[in-house]
């Protein structure tokens, strides 16, 4: 298993876990990632400054990933399309991603956000795990209507 940075050769694998995933939870509608214009070329989403996408990668094989961006305000940046194959969840790749992307978005922002569904519950466990906080509505700006989960990190300042 290899965690690394998103490159071009990685789009159309990436994208096809990501939409294989929506598909299974019925989110391939309008109000999620699913209609999402950076789908198609994540690398170059991803590839600005104060962004980044990882992909995990086990035998050659793109298995998942997770990005970060800016949400609205300057200070908040948005975990975003933390996606893995049925077969490769349950062994700590989805923690390790999450970690990976907290790691990069203390240095740049104040704190973190996301958005998912009720449904997946194994990944809301692991955002309190990851130290999140469930919100009682999405932030201000939010562009994912069928969203009807929401959690915020706040990074500690020393």
């Amino acid at each position: 298993m290899r965690i690394r940075e998103i490159s071009e050769q990685d789009n159309s694998a990436i994208e096809q876990v990501i939409r294989d995933v929506l598909i299974e939870y019925g989110l391939d509608r309008p109000g999620t990632a699913w209609e999402d214009a950076s789908l198609h070329q994540l690398s170059d989403y991803y590839e600005q400054e104060r962004r980044a996408y990882w992909v995990v990668e086990v035998e050659g094989e793109i298995v998942g990933g997770v990005g970060i961006a800016p949400f609205g305000d300057a200070d908040v940046a948005e975990l975003q399309k933390l996606y893995l194959k049925k077969e490769a969840r349950g062994k700590g790749y989805a923690g390790q991603l999450i970690q990976q992307a907290l790691d990069f978005a203390a240095v740049h922002y104040q704190a973190c956000y996301l958005e998912t569904v009720q449904e997946m519950d194994a990944a809301r466990r692991l955002y309190l795990r990851s130290g999140f906080v469930e919100l009682r509505e999405p932030l201000a700006g939010s562009v994912h209507h069928s969203m009807d989960r929401w959690y915020l990190k706040k990074f500690e300042r020393e």
